[in-house]
């Protein structure tokens, strides 16, 4: 099997090309991606090697640049996207590109050439906040920011894809992703590497805001699930089952790194904030997957790894560049 992996050097595509080398050995891996600022090759330097394996550097919103990387490939999955919500209040437009037009594009490339199946890895923040309850498959998308507006327009053009040409397509929903190789943009990785570098804990709001937090490995091995298993046209809520408070994920990073409370620092909330993410995975249960990775257990070995790894997150930290000074300008204003 050939396998197209778009945004494979990324947070949760390294994960998955990682993965999916290390578990088929009949598998060839193309990774695809335009390396943006969150696209990261240290990611798959331990892979780089395998002859399985290759790169190729490419935006998925050219058509000419997605036909050759796909050529010759059985499934693509894809995890190409701008996902940085603040980012996405302040700068909606790259959203808007690269999660709509380069998921057209994607879908055009799988209908011309009759790939065999196509994932689209989407997001729980497409159905928008919930006060009490859970959001199944079934239920309408209610996107809240620019960010989960373009995912939820790229998951409206997958669905359209299959009803009127029957693109073999399916979609999955994550929850909140933690885990190693997370670009300290989000607030697990920007919270412990903050913290070992003696700096502050940037904490919106109150702090209450609920997610429900999955590992990477987990997160991976549902899409994979779906890969083999799923069927076109369905969409999949992948979830961790851990749902837990901004303030609890604070709490046990300063647990963890031997620090006190007066590391936070309490600054004024995100514009159109979702108060809760909740997902029903029932559908995936049903199907015979589940998550494995055990939620403490999981972030605290998450952030051993920070601390052990500060060669990977200290020259993003203190690289020079549009995002970078983007990012230091974001946070300076909501101090």
């Amino acid at each position: 099997m050939r396998l197209l992996v778009c945004g494979g050097a990324g947070f949760i595509g390294s994960d998955f090309v990682r993965r999916m080398l290390a578990k088929h050995d009949d598998l060839e891996v193309v990774c695809f991606d335009t390396l943006t600022y969150a696209g990261n090759l240290d990611n798959l330097r331990d892979v780089a090697t395998d002859p399985r394996y290759s790169f190729v550097r490419g935006d998925i919103c050219e058509r000419a640049a997605v036909e050759a990387a796909a050529e010759g490939v059985d499934a693509i999955v894809n995890f190409a996207a701008e996902t940085h919500v603040d980012r996405s209040i302040a700068e909606p437009e790259a959203f808007l590109h690269t999660d709509i037009l380069g998921t057209h594009t994607l879908l055009e490339v799988v209908r011309a050439r009759g790939i065999g199946r196509m994932v689209q890895v989407s997001t729980d923040e497409v159905y928008g906040s919930i006060d009490v309850g859970a959001f199944r498959e079934t239920d309408l998308i209610k996107p809240s920011s620019p960010y989960s507006a373009s995912k939820a327009g790229g998951d409206l053009q997958v669905l359209a894809y299959h009803t009127t040409y029957g693109v073999p397509v399916m979609i999955t929903r994550g929850s909140n992703t933690y885990g190693p190789y997370q670009y300290p943009e989000k607030l697990i990785p920007l919270f412990v590497t903050n913290a070992l570098e003696g700096g502050k804990l940037p904490l919106y709001g109150d702090g209450m805001n609920v997610r429900d937090w999955l590992h990477v490995d987990d997160h991976c091995d549902g899409i994979e699930f779906v890969l083999f298993n799923g069927v076109p046209g369905e969409v999949y809520n992948i979830g961790g089952g851990n749902e837990r408070t901004n303030r609890e994920i604070t709490a046990i990073i300063i647990d963890e790194l031997g620090l006190t409370p007066d590391v936070i620092s309490w600054v004024s909330d995100r514009p159109g904030h979702d108060r809760r993410y909740a997902l029903d995975c029932g559908k995936m249960a049903d199907a015979g997957w589940t998550p494995k990775v055990d939620f403490e257990a999981g972030l605290r070995d998450t952030i051993r790894w920070y601390r052990d790894n500060e060669w990977w997150w200290s020259k993003i930290k203190h690289s020079t560049g549009e995002f970078a000074d983007w990012r230091r300008r974001w946070y300076d204003e909501r101090a």
